[in-house]
């Protein structure tokens, strides 16, 4: 990552199920990329969701609802991978909605250094639309028995529930566009302590 010098900001993106551990990831990666030399910023995507309403349109246990329509990633395609991509304005939106109020918010934004490195860490980060923003894609590999249960025990929710929401989403996903073919970079990440590149396609 620190060797890279497209011209803007390198967009890398960690995806993963759910319980992957992604955001544990995303920061140590930074810390990584920090002590290489180079500038880093980690885009919270807690800050990138759509409004409730949107959210559970398709009911609170829907699958296909939390899959379809629990990020908001047009909004983060718009105000964040374009300005940082080639030609763009480097001024990029810090979050969109507020997750504890369920406001839209509008205004907070920063300016990127055009050799930084942003990383966005998400499920879901390879759908139709959304994989041509990426300058690199990490997809981290995990045992679903073992990410199922680091979900669980962070969302403190019955292992029913979040298999009918979450899990079953993760699994459409995985059906419908094979992220770890389409990744860059896969990670064995099943124990989050030991990560081990297994696949480097660039």
């Amino acid at each position: 990552m620190a060797a890279q010098h497209p011209g803007h900001p390198l967009r890398v993106g960690i995806d993963g199920v759910c319980g992957a551990g992604k955001t544990t990831f995303a920061r140590e990666l930074r810390d990584a990329v920090e002590t290489a030399g180079r500038p880093a910023v980690h885009v919270d995507s807690d800050g990138f969701h759509h409004v409730r309403a949107r959210r559970y349109r398709q009911g609170r246990t829907s699958a296909r609802g939390y899959y379809e329509d629990a990020y908001d990633f047009d909004g983060l395609v718009a105000r964040v991978l374009e300005p940082l991509g080639p030609g763009g304005s480097r001024e990029y939106a810090t979050r969109i909605h507020d997750l504890r109020s369920d406001e839209v918010v509008t205004g907070e934004t920063a300016r990127c250094p055009v050799d930084a490195v942003v990383l966005f860490d998400a499920t879901f980060l390879q759908r139709d639309g959304l994989r041509a923003c990426w300058d690199e894609v990490i997809y981290l590999q995990s045992d679903e028995a073992a990410a199922t249960a680091r979900g669980i025990a962070r969302d403190g929710l019955p292992a029913e529930a979040y298999a009918t929401r979450y899990l079953a989403a993760c699994r459409l996903y995985l059906a419908e566009q094979r992220p770890a073919e389409r990744a860059s970079i896969v990670v064995e990440h099943t124990d989050p302590a030991a990560p081990r590149i297994t696949v480097r396609r660039r």
